[in-house]
Formats: C-alpha cells, sequence, structure tokens
C-alpha cells in the first residue's frame, strides 16, 4: 500500500490577527493523565487533572493546542516540583510564549502511623502544584493540599456538664513557595494545628487516645486558621498564602468556616 501524499495544509493559527487584543491564557484545561510523582517514601501513580495556558500575543491568531498534549505524552520521568517547573519552561519553548501556567491537581496519600497501636495506613488527600511566569521573567509556585482533620469545640467543652461535640475539619493550605517544600509539610502544619489527626486506621486504644487529645485540645474555627496561618508566617519558605478552615459541624445543619491570606504585592 502506497503512503499517502503529502498534503499542504495552512496553520491558520499562526496568521496574523488584525484586532489587536492580546490575550492573558489560552490553552487547555480538565485534561486528566496518569503521572508518577516523586514522593516521600518511593514513586507514587497517580491520576493527575492538568490545565495548561499560554500568554497570546496580540499579532496572534492562536495557540497550537496540540502542543499541550504532546508535552505530556513526551513527560516520563516521575515529577516532583523542580520537575514540575521544568515542565513549564518546555511548555513555553514549545509554543514561543513568554509567560504561561501549568496547574496538575491530583490525589495524594500519605502513610500514617495510630499513636498507640502503631498500625500503619494510607490516608488520601487532594494536592495540587501550579507554577507560572510572567511576562518579566518573574517565576511563581504554588502548592495547595486539602487536609482532613478533628476539631473539638471550646464552648461545647465548656458549658456541659460531661463530653464536647466535635467534627471532621476540610484545612485548605495554599502556599507560594519561594524554597523547596513537600507535601507532608505542608500537611504536617495543618494537622499540627487541629484538636487531632484523622487516620485511616485505629485500634480500639488508638480510639481513645485520638477522643482524649480532642478533648484536651479543644480548637474554634478561628483557632485553627489563625494557628496555621501563624505556622507559614514562621516558615521563610513561604512567601504568600491563603488557608481555609471549613467545620462540618455535627449538631448543626451547616459549616463554620474561617479564612486569612496574605498576599504581598
Amino acid at each position: 500500500m502506497n503512503a499517502p501524499e503529502r498534503l499542504f495544509l495552512p496553520d491558520i493559527q499562526s496568521q496574523h490577527d488584525p484586532r489587536n487584543m492580546p490575550i492573558n491564557a489560552v490553552g487547555i484545561k480538565g485534561v486528566r493523565y496518569p503521572v508518577v510523582l516523586a514522593a516521600a517514601e518511593a514513586q507514587m501513580p497517580t491520576v493527575a487533572t492538568f490545565s495548561m495556558t499560554v500568554g497570546l500575543a496580540a499579532s496572534a491568531k492562536g495557540t497550537h493546542m496540540s502542543r499541550f498534549i504532546e508535552l505530556l505524552e513526551v513527560q516520563a520521568a516521575p515529577l516532583d516540583l523542580p520537575r514540575f517547573t521544568s515542565l513549564l519552561l518546555q511548555m513555553l519553548e514549545r509554543l514561543d510564549a513568554a509567560s504561561g501556567t501549568i496547574e496538575m491537581r491530583f490525589p495524594y496519600f500519605v502513610r500514617k502511623t495510630a499513636p498507640v497501636s502503631g498500625v500503619q495506613s494510607l490516608l488520601d488527600l487532594d494536592a495540587c502544584w501550579r507554577v507560572s511566569r510572567a511576562r518579566d521573567g518573574k517565576m511563581s509556585t504554588w502548592m495547595q493540599v486539602v487536609v482532613a482533620a478533628t476539631s473539638l469545640c471550646p464552648c461545647s467543652k465548656e458549658i456541659s456538664a460531661y463530653g464536647a461535640h466535635n467534627q471532621r475539619s476540610h484545612i485548605t493550605i495554599e502556599a507560594e513557595l519561594a524554597a523547596a517544600m513537600t507535601i507532608e509539610e505542608l500537611v504536617a502544619i495543618a494537622e499540627q494545628s487541629a484538636s487531632c489527626e484523622v487516620y485511616g486506621l485505629l485500634k480500639r486504644p488508638d480510639e481513645k487516645y485520638v477522643t482524649e487529645r480532642a478533648y484536651d485540645n479543644p480548637k474554634f474555627v478561628e483557632d485553627l486558621v489563625r494557628d496555621v496561618a501563624i505556622a507559614l508566617e514562621r516558615d521563610l519558605r513561604v512567601t504568600n498564602y491563603a488557608v481555609e478552615v471549613e467545620n462540618f459541624e455535627s449538631i448543626h445543619n451547616h459549616s463554620a468556616f474561617a479564612r486569612i491570606e496574605r498576599q504581598d504585592t
């Protein structure tokens, strides 16, 4: 069978656009792709959702969308934050762009050890990496985690003859990084600020421990968000941040919520 005849196909995207209107970000989003992470213990396969965009000059009609997927196809090495940053630079080179952003959201698993029995289990959380380069060449690196924890109400403990109501909390930390930081380190900041950590697997002695630990360490949603923010303020690797805490109340049909952010210009 003969090879098909080569045809000339015009490159519409590369044509000149007369409207003189630059585009801040154009690309693809919602792309699910398998990746391997260079995790703390070992390589971790996962499925990530990518958003990949570049800035488009006013004179260019369009960008080449297929090149984003091509970049993911040739990426083979396990990803850590430095390699993820390198992926951004490769994207900008492929698309001949001065600015752009790659965001990758993915499930991540940390290995937890129960506090008394010592049994181990995996606990899942949501994580995100986002790297950007502005037109002036300035780079920014953001990491986000959503961590489950326990909070116990100080008011309930104070006014009740026995017991106190508690709830599961979601602590969302989004941190701009000036130096290397692992997902586990950001997770530890969230967990250490809560009334108690949560675990994938607990035995009865562990249940006793976490119940009493939370009771001895009550936190309002305001306490929790402030303690996380203070820990981030003390970490010189973190330049800007946003912290959100949502307590899924056990005695109300609504959540309690708090947010603190620092955005230095």
